[in-house]
């Protein structure tokens, strides 16, 4: 929206009103619906799980959805946010760095989103601020209402416009009760009233406590978290309870009774082996049939739609249920410690599990505790190993040694960004005889810097220091394994997120001795995949394709690992159900 189109929207807001509330050109009241999922009692319990499956459900029916994430602190993206802390840092097609439960809503949708489906304070914030100094509040004095709440609205219904959705679902970080998400919620509340009756729907998320010294169920905790919730105005509909064991009929009474929500609306959302089983859950508990009663989408239900797109859901669950085999892949990274910080490739590897009708094994290897002496007994239990993606100097020795193992042993290798930079390091140090080769990012000084930051890349990127990030096409050599197992395509869309890339200085030196850049920034010296022909599946990737891999659309990065490692031909994807070509 442009400062005139917003100008015009709001040509009836002066001091004699309250009702500031800008509405973009060509929306209606009433015409999109929202649902709106909050979190009591404790973060972290799966929000983003229980909207993506509930989003999934009202896909399959044939409703066009939208989700957005409302982030509450202050940075204006998740781009510097540390794995430790937050989780994996996930990056969207347009270059977005966001939340990782944007990751999931991408999975379950299979549906590319973007910058637009995600909102933290710092970039609401900063957007009241711009339109204050630009004087387009008309001289009143700017306040968190209605100005800051206003803007959030906004941004739902622009999405709401922009994606064309007969559902909106709104994901509010953080928990009830947080002193930074308060205004998320009274927008909502505000949302709800603006909206009029059957158009604003709330699911409240919460956890039933089970402590072991107990030996039963208490929902103490998630009363006075709902509580809290009808404090700020929010009666919700629907209720989750997180659990470790499915919620008693006993605790889901008690719930329903405080709350002022039907026991048929309290879910139990307890532990299962998938979280893609949730959406099954949910279908069989029939919330998905209370969701389309209370917001009146009857009469946009496409049954032949849902009976299509569940039967290829159902099918992907089967195979996670059923697997044939097992195998075990082996996570060499740094952030072992805080598995949320490779979801998108765990998840991947399920994708391609499923795929394949294996079970796949994680092994979780700290390369700070690996080395020379020690990789052979570190890996000795693994079927195949991935050097995932991250950033500076601790355990990166480890990861050369464990590439070098797998190298030398014809053990099933899959390196991702950092990965793809170790095994280049990894190959000219102990091939090219380059003894001294590393990143600059490392040892800024090394004699051999094939991986490095180059001038003449800043200047062809236009992006100096910054991060390669988002999407890029990527141009496959032919007759390569990157080439067959991307099924012969000319080029790939994959995603990006690093700094450093190989020295073209080092190119001919690197593939003279054996090794294959199968994939290349188009007319650019920029190597983006690599390979080596006579091992088992040796393949690195400057990109991210675990990003990018869906449940029934999984990686072929990720299948080809899982096939090699379960000593089948790499390529074989013919063999399978479902499609690996995306």
């Amino acid at each position: 929206m442009d400062s005139t189109e917003l100008l015009s929207s709001l040509s009836n807001v002066s001091d004699d009103t309250e009702f500031y509330t800008p509405i973009p050109a060509g929306y209606t009241k009433g015409q999109v619906k929202y649902i709106v999922v909050t979190g009591t009692v404790m973060s972290g319990l799966g929000k983003g799980i229980f909207s993506s499956s509930l989003a999934r459900l009202m896909q399959s029916k044939g409703l066009r959805v939208a989700p957005i994430k409302l982030e509450g602190y202050l940075n204006i993206d998740s781009g510097t946010l540390n794995p430790f802390r937050h989780g994996e840092v996930f990056v969207l097609d347009d270059g977005m760095e966001c939340d990782m439960d944007l990751g999931t809503y991408e999975r379950m949708l299979n549906q590319d989103l973007t910058r637009d489906n995600f909102a933290t304070s710092g970039q609401i914030y900063t957007s009241v601020l711009e339109r204050e100094r630009r004087g387009e509040y008309l001289g009143r004095d700017v306040q968190m209402i209605p100005h800051v709440t206003a803007e959030v609205k906004l941004r739902l219904r622009r999405l709401a416009l922009q994606s064309k959705a007969d559902v909106v679902f709104v994901e509010i970080g953080g928990t009830v009760g947080d002193f930074e998400n308060g205004y998320y919620i009274e927008a909502m509340r505000q949302l709800a009233y603006e909206e009029g009756p059957a158009n604003v729907l709330f699911v409240a998320l919460t956890f039933i406590l089970e402590p072991p010294s107990l030996g039963e169920q208490k929902s103490k905790a998630a009363q006075l978290g709902i509580k809290q919730l009808l404090q700020m105005g929010i009666q919700p509909s629907i209720i989750a309870c997180r659990a470790q064991r499915e919620v008693s009929e006993k605790v889901r009474e008690k719930i329903s009774v405080y709350t002022n929500v039907p026991k048929a609306r309290v879910f139990s959302m307890h532990d299962s082996e998938s979280i893609y089983l949730i959406p099954s859950a949910m279908r069989e508990a029939q919330i998905d049939q209370q969701v389309v009663h209370l917001l009146d989408l009857t009469d946009r239900v496409r049954p032949s739609v849902e009976r299509r797109e569940w039967s290829r859901w159902q099918s992907f669950v089967d195979r996670i249920l059923s697997p044939r085999s097992e195998v075990t892949i082996g996570i060499t990274g740094k952030y072992v410690s805080v598995r949320d910080s490779y979801a998108s490739l765990l998840m991947a590897l399920e994708h391609a599990g499923a795929h394949l009708g294996a079970k796949v094994h994680a092994k979780w290897i700290d390369t700070s505790e690996v080395s020379d002496d020690n990789v052979a007994s570190a890996l000795a239990d693994v079927d195949g190993i991935i050097v995932p993606g991250g950033f500076g100097t601790r355990g990166a020795e480890g990861k050369i040694a464990c590439i070098r193992h797998a190298r030398e042993n014809a053990m099933p290798y899959l390196g991702l960004c950092y990965g793809f930079q170790m095994a280049v390091i990894e190959f000219a140090r102990n091939v090219c005889k380059l003894a001294d080769a590393n990143s600059t990012e490392i040892d800024p000084k090394c004699r051999n810097p094939v991986i490095d930051i180059l001038p003449e890349q800043k200047k062809i990127e236009g992006l100096g220091g910054n991060m390669r990030l988002g999407g890029r096409d990527v141009a496959i050599r032919p007759d390569t394994l990157a080439s067959r197992i991307l099924g012969g395509a000319a080029t790939a869309r994959l995603r990006f997120r690093h700094r450093y890339e190989v020295d073209p200085r080092y190119i001919e030196p690197l593939e003279s001795a054996g090794l294959v850049f199968s994939g290349k920034a188009p007319d650019q010296p920029i190597m983006q995949i690599l390979e080596l022909p006579q091992h088992p599946y040796f393949v690195g990737t400057q990109a991210h394709p675990e990003l990018t891999s869906r449940p029934l659309h999984p990686s072929p990065f990720f299948v080809g690992l899982v096939a090699a490692a379960m000593g089948r031909e790499a390529t074989g994807l013919k063999e399978s159900p479902g499609d690996a070509t995306r």
